[in-house]
């Protein structure tokens, strides 16, 4: 057993690594009037059209559905965000972004040949964006499809295929035509760039009803059979798990919307793993020798996870945005535990929603509270860690930092585990003038036994460098670390067994966090509860320490939005729950908002930005020009748009809802 202080930070990352992923992450009807909610699975109209759904095969990855694309434009104008695009003062902004617009959507143009605003133009129903496994094709793992109803718009649809056909060929394009069951296939090649091993194809097909393209002249051929009544497979509608995940999350929207009217904006559903792998090769991510996180998870039973989905309504009742969906994940075994190894983790008992807790004051920005097993979710990482290192090194590793003589001596069994609480909280908040450090985090874990705790913690910091303990808040011991940055780091290490970066003494990145602050908060006035809390910032743990000892009359903070948010989660069925929160998105983008515009949004300070900054780093050779924010208005000119909302998730005995909204 290796026991240096440098293997023990790789093993306390794997940890991590593996909460944060067992955490990260619930009959036919009349036709509805036009714009009105709708069926879910409509049955072949009178002229025998069939929806995307009865056509696709039951191997979709995951897909998109507009039921009805014109009302889907229309309603998404009424929408806050509608509003927003289309205000005068982001005019300037939008147009000198238009040509970066269009180069971004050259992605999607590039694998099937339709333009977003082709769609505008023929679609005059349906429309389902659809991707689809091919594992065993080495060289194109997947395809893309694009199914539209076009009905009543058949001489646009031939002027918008001339055109693409004029600009498929004028880019290099060859054309051949395909009869398939008497249908003409049009089926456009491009010569591979150099490097580049796979041949880029695109097929395109249309009738007086609908219009098929894909990046896969198969795909196509295969539709065509089943619009002919042959279908190779069963279709995506048939899938079981499909008809679960579409008709929970319909009959709740229906449940919550019988006199409400709203329009459905648009359905999804995804199979994760096949997602993932699909968005693994989307963004070339390339792990080289590092463990497949992918293969990892099924491996340790978070395959269990079969499948998610969710309906989207517009303008309904008093919601701008209304989300209702549903995560489908049966139980694999009669414990109590409910799946195997790892996927263990997946324990997040509901609660009764209770009030926002009275220490939480007006500032905040985002609310979270969830519920979670964490005792047993650590005995769950025992086996994702062993076969991460590919040796059994779990509970060795433990009694190494109980026993460690020149460490703190942590027992984490006896005395770290059983003292903490099933239940945790995330405020966050923001500071002006907005500066780079201006956004604030902070978690607070309940406990049960708080001397208990307060003793591991000092005996943790005590041991670590660059830790400062002031003396801020009567009776509590406030731990303040600031990173030194040539110090080998705990998320560094992190990264390191993720693969980022590969040269990590030549390019070691950045802390996480470089300031953070720890502390035990007794209960007090302001809380019957003692608290573990962690915050970004010391100011903020301060603050919230003292509401907490002296209690909120010491300054009082009425939060009337926070607590609106959690009646109407309530009235959305929210009783008993898992998780709830509430976001104030003009206090939750502020900051953001005005770094973007000031071009310093990534320099920000935060741990979100962090990860976003070393997984999606743009190239040195990107050809996109920095994006020019500075003339967006500020932010007080269009805060007006930028409207509350909440979203709860509940367990359930087969999987969780999942469930949101956004306030007109």
């Amino acid at each position: 057993m290796n026991s240096s202080p440098f293997f023990r930070s790789r093993f306390l990352a794997c940890l991590v690594l593996a909460v944060v992923l067992g955490s990260a992450g619930a009959a036919e009807t009349q036709q509805p009037e036009q714009g009105r909610i709708s069926e879910p699975i409509e049955r072949g109209s009178d002229d025998g059209y069939l929806s995307a759904t009865e056509l696709l095969p039951a191997s979709v990855a995951g897909l998109v559905r507009i039921p009805d694309f014109p009302a889907f434009c229309e309603s998404w104008d009424q929408t806050n965000f509608g509003k927003l695009m289309n205000d005068p003062l982001l005019e300037p902004f939008l147009e000198t972004q238009r040509e970066r617009s269009q180069r971004y959507f050259e992605s999607i143009d590039a694998k099937v040949g339709l333009k977003p605003r082709d769609l505008y133009d023929i679609a005059s129903g349906e429309v389902v964006v659809a991707w689809l496994p091919f594992e065993k094709d080495k060289r194109r793992p997947y395809s893309l499809c694009v199914i539209a109803d076009t009905r009543g718009l058949k001489d646009q649809l031939g002027k918008t295929l001339d055109k693409i056909d004029q600009d498929l060929q004028g880019q290099g394009a060859t054309r051949k035509e395909v009869n398939h069951n008497g249908q003409e296939v049009r089926v456009y090649s491009r010569k591979p760039k150099p490097g580049q091993l796979k041949i880029e194809e695109i097929a395109i097909t249309a009738d007086d009803t609908r219009v098929i393209a894909a990046d896969r002249d198969t795909v196509v051929f295969d539709l065509l059979d089943a619009i002919a009544g042959m279908p190779k497979a069963a279709t995506i509608r048939s899938l079981e798990d499909f008809q679960t995940v579409m008709t929970r999350s319909h009959d709740t929207l229906t449940g919550d919307t019988q006199n409400a009217g709203g329009t459905i904006g648009l359905e999804w559903f995804a199979r994760p793993f096949q997602m993932g792998r699909i968005l693994r090769e989307v963004f070339e991510v390339d792990r080289g020798t590092q463990v497949d996180i992918l293969n990892l998870l099924e491996n340790q039973g978070f395959d269990a996870v079969l499948a998610a989905g969710g309906v989207v309504g517009f303008g309904v009742d008093r919601f701008d945005l209304l989300h209702r969906g549903f995560v489908l994940a049966p139980p694999t075994t009669v414990e109590p535990s409910r799946y195997r190894l790892g996927a263990r983790m997946l324990q997040f008992p509901n609660a009764p929603l209770l009030d926002v807790p009275a220490w939480v004051d007006d500032e905040v920005s985002s609310f979270l509270r969830f519920n979670w097993k964490m005792e047993q979710a650590f005995w769950a990482a025992e086996t994702v860690i062993n076969e991460a290192f590919g040796e059994d090194l779990f509970r060795p590793m433990i009694q190494d930092i109980r026993d460690d003589e020149e460490g703190a001596q942590i027992d984490i069994v006896e005395d770290v585990l059983p003292n903490l609480g099933d239940q945790a909280i995330l405020i966050t908040d923001s500071t002006l003038p907005a500066t780079v450090d201006s956004d604030r985090m902070l978690v607070a874990i309940r406990v049960k036994n708080p001397e208990v705790i307060r003793q591991v913690v000092r005996d943790t910091m005590e041991v670590e460098p660059d830790v400062t303990l002031i003396d801020a808040v009567p009776g509590v011991q406030v731990w303040v670390v600031d990173r030194d940055q040539s110090e080998a780091n705990f998320d560094t290490d992190l990264f390191v067994d993720l693969g980022f970066p590969d040269q990590v003494e030549e390019d070691r990145p950045p802390p996480l966090l470089e300031h953070w602050a720890i502390a035990l908060v007794d209960r007090g006035e302001g809380s019957d509860e003692s608290y573990l809390m962690f915050s970004s910032h010391p100011e903020l743990l301060i603050r919230t320490a003292n509401r907490i000892l002296e209690g909120p009359e010491a300054e009082p903070r009425p939060m009337p939005e926070l607590q609106r948010i959690l009646g109407i989660l309530r009235e959305l069925g929210g009783e008993q729950l898992a998780l709830d929160r509430v976001v104030r998105l003009k206090l939750s983008l502020r900051v953001k908002y005005e770094l973007l515009r000031k071009g310093e949004l990534h320099n920000i300070d935060s741990i979100a930005a962090s990860l976003l900054r070393r997984m999606f780093r743009i190239a040195e050779t990107s050809d996109l020009e920095p994006l020019d924010a500075s003339m967006l208005p500020p932010m007080e000119e269009i805060e007006k748009y930028l409207q509350p909302g909440g979203s709860f998730v509940e367990s359930t005995a087969d999987g969780w809802t999942l469930n949101g909204f956004i306030l007109r």
